[in-house]
């Protein structure tokens, strides 16, 4: 008895009446009789899949087995009970295990606890459990589904949810600056409530989920769709075999290379992309170059560190003993065999937890073999030990979500030169990104989430404006001397005769026009945005106020000749005589009506900056990048119709311009002697003008051409009015010395006749002396003649 309880942790002391039992080798015995065994049973009905969509029972059932028989031969957890596994093959089929369910639950013995696998299985399993209290831990489920805690109120899994790859790839997106990706997806429930669960989080995180595919057998419109969209970071969810139909495409499609990056389910087979399948039609080099690059993510099912959990196993010698157990079977031929170190911890997980409960129901008068189908004292103790279970394992850390789903690490990967290289790893319970080593990304680096928009402003050029400025400035300086001429000479009779004041306002609206030259050429390259509508007025005030005077004071000249000068003779009316300050109030008018105009409009509908977006190009190189060019104009609300009302009235004036010029082409009048002169200019500037406005709107879009019609319209315009109005005068002057005798004369009249009309009437009666005196000279040579024949 001695020796025998020494040998095994099965048993406890026996009595004394059987130490006389002869045992001639206690290591030699298996078991002893029922009257020897103290332990009592609890059962747990299982279903592994052995075969089927996923054979996961292949590797999972042996794992169990192996966590079962060391939980029953520790003194530690469960002293009084050895848990026993009845389970069956359920085959991955929901209509297999609703049999298989009700042959456990309506024979005996009773089972605590349910584990299934697959996710199609424990979402049946889960959703009857309710109704006989059953507590169900499932070792490979992953739909997103199965965390309904409304729906499946019991259900615990060590599998991890499929949304644990979620916040994972959100962190990523974050880390990597991506804010908007795409998603193309098989159609199927897991991947649906995944997708589901992905866009929620990304929405909260403020990443854009612009492209959202899926399909059923066929993936090939579905990529092409990706392709139209301009999808560059793009989330795949479907199976394996789906996977190699999705990337021929890829290929096909060219939607692979270091423009775009494809995250995918960590748990395919390592070579998956270079298994033949007769359903693509790709070779293995053509899927090889399109998977390349590619990230996965992983649930870490196996724990990376080397430390001793709860069973006192490292996760090297676990799989050790499983590939003995297993018998040298090939793992990678082994269904299940990734996911086996989940289910050695789901058994871990409930020995843990009932072990936990065994001293609160003592202390309520239960026992565990009390359980049966209607107790929800007992199913209410496993399910808070489950809730708050916590211990290392050999998949890792073991704790449980409020929806009762395993909380672990993620493993992120990226396939390089054809084979998988760790990257980083995601800690769903604390929430953490760590990077693995330092080498964290194939190439340069992770390429943009779409293709970068680069706003570039288009801005005149400097050549351009300073050489037209320096035209306009000694257009100025040409204004200058102009106006200083017409007012040093205005005593000068040839330069009273051609209204000098109408002359100086020609020239000082010259002058404004050209400074309008300086504000046009002005824009983000030399004043803040800000600034910029100040600009815009001063564009606007400078171009009207000196049209108004350099115009205007020219068409009143013509107007007045019009006026006076072709009415027919009338024996009854004398011509009108020419009234200085009649001309003076014609510019007046026009000048106010523009001064009003442009108040009302700057009042109502004030100018500010617009942004014109032109199509976008693509620079030299292979950057993945477009220049969006961007140009700043003067705008306002309503710019086209204000625009039209200017121009018609500006229009008018123009075309009744020339009118005038050409009906008074032929008069000679001393009272205006520079009108053809006018007439001239009024030519100029009016073709300038009707050719300048609509161009300059259609080039509008073109800021050099543009701004070189405009204001070089406005410099020739400027220079034809002064060299033709001004220079002549200039010439005469110089040429003929009438400035001196004219000033001589004015001198020695002792200022009795200053007035132009009175001069005039001077000369007038002058030359009508001289007629009638040659007319009696004649009168008296002809008596003479007559005299003397007589």
């Amino acid at each position: 008895h001695k020796e025998w309880s020494q040998d095994t942790n099965d048993f406890l002391p026996l009595p004394g009446f059987l130490v006389a039992i002869h045992i001639e080798r206690a290591s030699s015995i298996k078991r002893l009789p029922t009257c020897m065994y103290r332990k009592k049973k609890l059962y747990i009905g299982a279903l592994f899949p052995m075969s089927g969509g996923w054979p996961g029972g292949q590797a999972c059932l042996p794992s169990a087995q192996m966590a079962l028989d060391l939980v029953n031969k520790r003194t530690d957890i469960l002293p009084e009970y050895e848990l026993e596994l009845i389970h069956y093959d359920s085959m991955c089929d929901p209509g297999e295990a609703t049999k298989l369910l009700y042959d456990l639950l309506y024979t005996e013995p009773i089972k605590m606890v349910l584990m299934p696998g697959c996710s199609s299985v424990s979402t049946l399993v889960a959703e009857a459990a309710r109704m006989w209290n059953l507590i169900v831990l499932s070792y490979g489920s992953s739909s997103p589904a199965l965390s309904n805690r409304q729906r499946f109120p019991t259900f615990f899994r060590t599998h991890p949810s499929a949304t644990l790859h979620n916040p994972t790839r959100v962190q990523l997106f974050q880390k990597w600056k991506w804010t908007k990706i795409a998603t193309i997806q098989q159609t199927t429930e897991v991947f649906t409530s995944t997708l589901d669960d992905l866009e929620a989080r990304t929405k909260e995180a403020g990443i854009e989920i612009s492209v959202r595919q899926s399909f059923l057998t066929d993936p090939a419109p579905a990529v092409k769709n990706l392709k139209r969209q301009d999808a560059r970071i793009i989330v795949g969810l479907f199976y394996e075999t789906e996977a190699r139909k999705v990337f021929c495409e890829v290929y096909k499609e060219k939607l692979y290379g270091k423009k775009y990056v494809w995250f995918l389910i960590g748990w395919y087979a390592d070579n998956w992309f270079k298994i033949k399948d007769p359903s693509i039609n790709c070779t293995v080099e053509q899927m090889t170059e399109a998977v390349e690059g590619h990230v996965t993510t992983e649930i870490v099912m196996l724990n990376p560190e080397t430390v001793r959990g709860a069973s006192n196993l490292t996760s090297q010698e676990f799989l050790n003993q499983l590939m003995s157990k297993l018998g040298g079977k090939n793992p990678e031929e082994t269904g299940g065999f990734q996911e086996a170190p989940l289910a050695y911890d789901a058994v871990w997980a409930l020995a843990l937890a009932l072990n936990k409960t065994v001293g609160p129901l003592k202390a309520k008068g239960r026992r565990l073999e009390d359980f049966n189908y209607n107790n929800r004292d007992i199913t209410a103790e496993i399910y808070r030990a489950l809730n708050t279970s916590s211990f290392e394992g050999v998949s890792g850390h073991v704790v449980f979500d409020a929806q009762g789903s395993r909380m672990a690490w993620t493993l992120i990967e990226q396939l390089q030169g054809g084979s998988y290289k760790k990257i980083g790893y995601f800690d769903s319970t604390k929430g953490n990104l760590s990077w693995y080593g330092n080498d964290r990304w194939i190439g340069p680096g992770p390429p943009a989430d779409q293709t970068v928009v680069i706003e570039e402003f288009r801005f005149l050029s400097q050549k351009l404006f300073v050489s037209v400025s320096v035209f306009a400035g000694l257009g100025i300086l040409l204004g200058i001397v102009c106006l200083t001429f017409n007012i040093y000479n205005s005593n000068v009779r040839y330069i009273q005769n051609s209204q000098p004041y109408l002359n100086n306002m020609t020239a000082v609206g010259c002058m404004m026009a050209l400074a309008a030259v300086f504000p046009l050429g002005l824009d983000g390259h030399h004043v803040h945005r800000k600034q910029f509508p100040v600009v815009c007025q001063f564009r606007l005030w400078l171009l009207g106020l000196g049209f108004s005077l350099a115009y205007g004071s020219m068409f009143t000249k013509i107007w007045w000749v019009h006026t006076v000068f072709t009415k027919k003779d009338d024996k009854k009316e004398k011509r009108k005589h020419l009234e200085p300050w009649k001309l003076y109030a014609t510019v007046g008018v026009l000048l106010v009506i523009d001064v009003l105009s442009l108040m009302i409009w700057q009042i109502v509908d004030p100018l500010h900056v617009t942004v014109e977006k032109f199509v976008r190009e693509a620079p030299k190189g292979d950057l993945d990048v477009l220049i969006q060019p961007l140009l700043e104009h003067c705008s306002s609300d309503k710019m086209n119709t204000w625009l039209g009302v200017v121009y018609g009235y500006k229009g008018l004036l123009l075309l009744l311009g020339i009118f005038l010029a050409y009906e008074t082409k032929s008069i000679s009048t001393e009272k205006i002697n520079d009108h053809r002169a006018v007439g001239m200019a009024i030519y100029n500037v009016s073709v300038l003008c009707m050719i300048t406005a609509p161009v300059t709107m259609i080039l509008s879009s073109q800021q050099d051409a543009s701004f070189a019609f405009a204001s070089l319209a406005i410099v020739f315009s400027v220079y034809i009015t002064l060299v033709v109005l001004f220079v002549p005068k200039m010439r005469r002057l110089i040429t003929r010395g009438e400035w001196q005798s004219d000033t001589q004369e004015t001198v020695k009249t002792q200022g009795s006749s200053t007035n132009n009309n009175d001069e005039e009437k001077s000369r007038q009666l002058e030359r009508e002396n001289k007629e009638l005196q040659k007319i009696i000279q004649e009168v008296q040579d002809q008596l003479c003649y007559t005299v003397g024949i007589q």
